[in-house]
């Protein structure tokens, strides 16, 4: 397993290959997945997290069955710009999961995703409870989203170095 940056995983990528977004919490993990043009991200699953080892086998079962090509993970920065623990227990998941699977990892800075997730299940009119069990997904999404909307402007941009 190896992180990329986002430059690096566009170069990687086959055409036609889907990625994964998540949202790491410290009782779930938000999934979200690309379609395989990857224009557009859509909330999936949730993972109840255990412990490392189960948390990890049920990522690698999802990456399995969705035929996903990599991992865009939120990287919880605090406003400032600083790391806090969150942070350094983001890095901590993708270093263990070096271990268990070859598939790359890009961080994406995710301030603000869980409020814009909120934001959309509340003008969706979605429950309180149902905001509860969509957030992480929807957040997921969000961060995955980002990810995918750079690595489009990355594709527009090495088209027109060549069309000169």
């Amino acid at each position: 397993m190896t992180v990329l940056t986002i430059e690096e995983m566009a170069e990687t990528l086959a055409p036609r290959q889907a990625i994964a977004g998540l949202d790491l919490g410290t009782k779930t993990i938000g999934l979200s997945m690309s379609d395989l043009g990857r224009r557009f991200a859509t909330p999936r699953t949730v993972i109840r997290r255990v412990k490392f080892a189960i948390d990890a086998q049920a990522l690698l079962d999802f990456a399995q069955s969705e035929k996903v090509a990599g991992f865009v993970i939120g990287l919880p920065m605090n406003m400032d710009g600083s790391a806090g623990p969150r942070v350094q227990a983001t890095r901590a998941f993708v270093r263990n999961m070096e271990q268990k699977t070859a598939l790359p990892f890009v961080y994406w800075d995710e301030r603000l995703s869980t409020v814009a997730a909120e934001r959309t299940l509340l003008e969706m009119d979605v429950s309180r409870a149902k905001r509860a069990e969509r957030i992480d997904s929807a957040a997921a999404s969000f961060i995955l989203q980002g990810a995918l909307d750079r690595l489009s402007l990355l594709a527009r941009s090495d088209g027109d170095e060549f069309s000169a």
